[in-house]
């Protein structure tokens, strides 16, 4: 029988068949996957790269220019120049001056380059170090709650600075990386750093390195040594923690850090930090003041007249004298009574505004007394009354009668209560006679008097209604004042302002305050003659208390129940205006313009006037050796005090022993013996050398006597009058 033979093929074929297979089996599963992940791996780097090259390149096609990104983000800078030049508030962010890499100097560029980002120099934005050590410090402290280690380089931090915000997530950390590398891509390190360096922020509002050490240490980062680039350097990574004027122990601390990384660096020698010592910068002295800020709140919204609107930074030079507005606020607060407020303004000759107080504290109220409240003056109005008189033809010395009156109904009183008979138009002025103002007033036209008080720059409605001689029309602070400076002007007028000067930061000049010669309000005369008066008043008269030591002519006012105390005059070219009053207008028990505003008043002069030349006034007051004697506190001493009667001036009043009345057609009862010099008003004109002496054989004229005991202050003598009717409105009858 014949065998077939299987092809030997077969079996050979069907054995190498399972040989691959077999070895297939063998490759292990793992490094399958390991392959699978490489090829994915690479497959989506490639695709991310190339998703990061497109990224990248948008935003460098979107990129502004670099001369496009030195300009300042929105939020106009405007920075506050006092009259001295020093800055004493900012609005807005503070980007300081422009400094190119250049100008900064060498120290500034290493501190900051070895405490940010030492590796600067050598990255392409992204430093793969840091971004390495911050994910081992995130691993170690997950869970914790602390905050991630920054590892930000120079580069994404301008990119956050100009393009993002500072929220923590990962799409924003995502784009910041973006940017930086198209920032790096686009700019050289050299304009990256000087970019970084003007914009990065220092705390205090301030952006760059210029604003901030104009900031803490007064002058341009153009001169900036070791230790302060050192101290600023160190604020970057906390500037509310380590600024200087916050907590100067803080930023010394951090200083020394700056200093010791910038020796392991190698930016400094170790000879070189030692001798750095932060501890003696000297920081900039602190000139913000609380009530300064009523006089930018006045000033500023000016800038809308004076220069076209734009966003770019802004110098503001004002007229401010930081020593007077210091003044000011302490004499406001020192005189002010609880729960009352106060307000001052102080003009130089030309209008210029060097202090001006809108209350007792800012922060407490930001209303604007002084330029905003109107309030009724008293008899500080006076001031246009006899100006009228003197321009329709009255002098100093005329004689005029104190003595009941009605016009049209109504009838002023005196705040003594009191008719004193004839007398001087100097005397009636002085001691503050209403019933010789409604007289004057009614005699020229009251009409003359508003239109006094229009030229010399009330703004606010008068009427013409007999009271309104005596103070019932309602004024602001600032109108008042400029009126008195008018006067001291010699009769010329005078328009507030604050603003002197406006520059843009680099210096270009937007506006240039014009020079004023002023319009002539009235006659030199007039002026001289209401001068002669108003330092009367303070000399002998009402304003006692203004007394400075040097010339100084001024008028108070007090209104129905002490509501308003005014008190308004001028000394060697300042011209000052004090109200006191509550915001509710309810009488004040022993505001008087003679006494708390009138304290003030020279408070706050004797400090203003320090430093400048005595100016004389046209006509000297020279009073007698008795009347310069310094008066003692019981003079403005209120009843309470010490059982004194005074007006509400705070003048004392004397009431003579009162007997039983003489029978009719007797003769007038001899006047009471003097315990000390009895003077009349000639004999007063006659030793200050207004009148020749009279002849010594002639009988005195019956005039009102001035009696002055030694060390006692002058007081008027004089019969009690009958009661005057009150004016119907109850107003404008209590001024002095």
């Amino acid at each position: 029988m014949r065998r077939e033979r299987q092809p030997a093929s077969s079996g050979k074929s069907s054995s190498s068949g399972k040989t691959p297979r077999s070895g297939a089996a063998a490759l292990p599963r793992w490094r399958l996957w390991l392959r699978r992940a490489v090829r994915w791996g690479l497959a989506l780097a490639f695709v991310g790269a190339v998703a990061l090259a497109v990224a990248v390149g948008l935003a460098v096609q979107r990129m502004p220019s670099f001369e496009a990104l030195k300009k300042s983000p929105a939020g106009q800078t405007v920075r506050i120049h006092a009259a001295d030049g020093t800055v004493f508030f900012s609005l807005g962010p503070n980007y300081g001056r422009w400094l190119t890499l250049r100008e900064v100097p060498q120290v500034m560029q290493d501190a900051m380059v070895a405490v940010e980002d030492r590796r600067f120099r050598y990255h392409p934005g992204l430093d793969p170090v840091g971004m390495t050590r911050a994910a081992v410090f995130a691993v170690r402290t997950h869970g914790t709650g602390r905050r991630m280690q920054g590892a930000s380089t120079i580069t994404q931090q301008l990119a956050r600075n100009i393009f993002l915000s500072n929220s923590y997530t990962w799409t924003r950390k995502g784009r910041e990386m973006v940017l930086a590398l198209a920032l790096e891509w686009k700019f050289s390190k050299d304009e990256l750093l000087e970019l970084y360096l003007n914009k990065v922020y220092f705390g205090g509002g301030s952006y760059g390195v210029d604003a901030a050490s104009r900031r803490f240490f007064g002058h341009s980062a153009t001169q900036m040594s070791l230790s302060e680039a050192a101290v600023i350097a160190g604020l970057v990574k906390a500037p509310s923690r380590y600024s200087p004027t916050a907590d100067a122990q803080a930023a010394l601390g951090r200083a020394g850090v700056v200093l010791e990384t910038m020796v392991d660096a190698g930016f400094i020698t170790r000879s070189q930090a030692a001798g750095a010592e932060p501890a003696n910068v000297q920081l900039a002295q602190e000139t913000g003041q609380n009530s300064a800020r009523y006089f930018t709140d006045w000033a500023l919204p000016q800038l809308d007249m004076l220069i076209d609107e734009g966003n770019e930074p802004l110098d503001v030079y004002t007229t401010i004298d930081l020593g007077m507005q210091r003044a000011a606020t302490a004499a406001i607060q020192a005189n002010a009574p609880g729960g009352v407020q106060g307000a001052l303004v102080a003009l130089d000759r030309d209008g210029a505004v060097r202090a001006m107080v809108g209350g007792t504290d800012y922060v407490t109220s930001n209303y604007n007394r002084a330029t905003q409240a109107v309030r009724q003056p008293g008899s500080a109005w006076k001031l246009f009354v006899y100006m009228a008189a003197l321009e329709a033809g009255y002098k100093v010395d005329d004689q005029v009668v104190d003595e009941p009156v009605t016009i049209n109904g109504w009838s002023p009183r005196n705040s003594s209560g009191r008719f004193a008979g004839p007398m001087s138009l100097r005397t009636a002025f002085a001691y503050s006679v209403n019933t010789v103002a409604a007289k004057l007033g009614d005699e020229i036209g009251f009409s003359s008097v508003a239109n006094m008080a229009r030229r010399l720059g009330i703004t606010t409605p008068i009427n013409t209604h007999p009271s309104m001689v005596l103070g019932s029309a309602e004024v602001r602070v600032i109108d008042m004042t400029a009126a008195f400076a008018a006067v001291a002007r010699g009769g010329v007028s005078v328009q507030p302002y604050g603003i002197t000067r406006v520059t843009t930061a680099d210096g270009r000049l937007l506006y240039q305050r014009p020079a004023e010669r002023g319009q002539v309000l009235v006659d030199h005369w007039v002026a001289a003659g209401i001068t002669d008066l108003l330092q009367t008043a303070v000399n002998t008269g009402t304003g006692k208390a203004a007394q400075i030591g040097r010339p100084v002519a001024g008028k108070t006012g007090t209104t129905s129940s002490n509501k308003d105390g005014w008190f308004l005059g001028f000394s060697s070219g300042i011209t000052t205006g004090v109200w006191m009053g509550r915001d509710d207008a309810k009488p004040v028990g022993g505001l008087q313009g003679g006494r708390a505003p009138a304290r003030a008043f020279a408070d706050f002069m004797r400090v203003a006037v320090a430093k400048r030349p005595i100016e004389p006034f046209d006509t000297e007051v020279k009073l007698p050796e008795w009347q310069l004697e310094e008066d003692g506190e019981a003079y403005f001493g209120a009843p309470e005090e010490d059982g004194a009667l005074v007006d509400e001036n705070g003048m004392p009043i004397e009431l003579p022993a009162l007997g039983p009345p003489p029978e009719e057609g007797a003769a007038a009862p001899p006047p009471p013996p003097a315990d000390g010099p009895v003077l009349n008003q000639q004999w007063i004109e006659e030793q200050t050398g207004r009148r020749p002496p009279a002849d010594p054989g002639a009988a005195p004229r019956a005039v009102p006597q001035l009696k002055a005991p030694p060390a006692a202050a002058p007081k008027i003598i004089v019969p009690l009058p009958k009661t005057p009717a009150r004016p119907p409105n109850g107003e404008g009858d209590r001024t002095g």
